[in-house]
């Protein structure tokens, strides 16, 4: 009887040690997974935002800047979406890890 109650009374107290630790994990894992959510946002927020622009100087007819927007749209949505999946690669990897 002795013995399991020390059993018991240590299993508990490592059960309590571990909890703080696994509860900062959990913790930080959902302050990754919101700041992933958070740069997934602003990336297609650029790019919807880089679409908008181009549909704004064609519809005025500005094709000088048409074709200038265009080379930077390219550019910078090769940026954009390694960014995206990147973000959402470490979202998945956040999430898996919860």
């Amino acid at each position: 009887m002795q013995l399991t109650a020390i059993v018991i009374s240590i299993g508990l107290l490592a059960a309590l040690a571990a909890g703080p630790a696994m509860a900062d994990d959990v913790a930080r894992d959902r302050r990754d997974i919101r700041e992933d959510r958070r740069e997934i946002r602003g990336d297609n927020r650029e790019i919807r935002q880089d679409r908008r622009e181009l549909r704004r100087d064609d519809r005025a007819g500005r094709v000088d800047e048409v074709k200038e927007d265009r080379k930077e749209i390219r550019a910078d949505r090769r940026d954009d979406v390694r960014d995206l999946r990147q973000d959402r690669r470490e979202l998945r990897r956040d999430r898996a890890g919860r």
